[in-house]
């Protein structure tokens, strides 16, 4: 005969699995939602934080000297930070996430950066440009050169002008090339590296 108390508690028991298996999943996916809304959050304070620097900096009174001794200095701090971002990468525990953070900090300061460039250049040497430009104008000039959009609407007559806007698209093929290559490698080593090395408990942790 069947047991009727049994009977009774089996229902019971298994409320009491799914349960424990739902704290589970809250457990596990919990980490990487917390990640993922960081990294969204941390982007979005990246990219606001810089354009507002961008329009806050008063960028006049530079000589054409001046403004490439400055783009030179920003592409070199743009590198670094790169690099030092491909470094973070390797060594996160979100290594996909990481990358994202990395593009976008690394994206937003190159175009302001050619964007501060042109600002400068039109500011110090008038009618570089077909129109004069503000800050709103230089940075437009930068995103439409970047996205090979190319109204023409906004073009450069000088030479320097012109030199500036063919580093800034050989730069652009660069990054949207080669570094996403070596971030992509990035990724790959530090997910290894999660996989490889159970002290940084990064085996215990859901993968991004």
């Amino acid at each position: 005969m069947n047991d009727p108390a049994a009977a009774r508690t089996t229902p019971a028991r298994l409320r009491q699995e799914q349960e424990r298996e739902q704290e589970q999943r809250r457990r596990r996916h919990g980490p990487r939602l917390r990640a993922k809304a960081a990294v969204l959050v941390r982007a979005v304070l990246i990219a606001t934080s810089l354009v507002t620097v961008y329009y806050v900096l008063p960028l006049d009174g530079r000589s054409t000297t001046g403004s490439s001794a400055l783009l030179a200095g920003g592409l070199l701090l743009v590198v670094l930070v790169f690099s030092w971002e491909v470094r973070a990468i390797a060594y996160s525990p979100y290594p996909r996430l990481k990358a994202v953070e990395a593009l976008a900090a690394t994206l937003v300061l190159f175009l302001l950066l050619f964007a501060g460039t042109y600002f400068l250049l039109e500011y110090s040497t008038p009618g570089s440009f077909s129109e004069p430009l503000t800050k709103t104008d230089s940075l437009y000039f930068t995103l439409t050169t970047f996205a090979t959009v190319g109204y023409g609407d906004i073009t450069a007559r000088s030479q320097t002008g012109r030199i500036v806007t063919m580093v800034q698209m050989a730069g652009g093929l660069l990054l949207v090339g080669v570094a996403a290559r070596i971030l992509a490698g990035a990724v790959q080593a530090g997910l290894r590296r999660r996989e490889r090395d159970p002290s940084d408990d990064f085996t215990s942790r859901p993968k991004d």
